[in-house]
């Protein structure tokens, strides 16, 4: 427990590991969603050209 506690650091510490994760998994997570989004205005634009041929 005292490691963890990481003499009497540990509340400011294991804070910022946590936000630190969260804002990685939030940064993942709008990155994952921008591609979706720009795949399917691209898949949207080539059936556009496709269907003008």
């Amino acid at each position: 427990m005292e490691k963890l506690a990481m003499g009497d650091y540990g509340v400011y510490v294991w804070s910022c590991y946590a936000l630190t994760a969260i804002v990685v998994a939030l940064n993942e997570w709008s990155a994952r969603a921008r591609h979706r989004k720009v795949y399917r205005d691209v898949e949207v634009r080539i059936k556009a050209v496709e269907s003008k041929r």
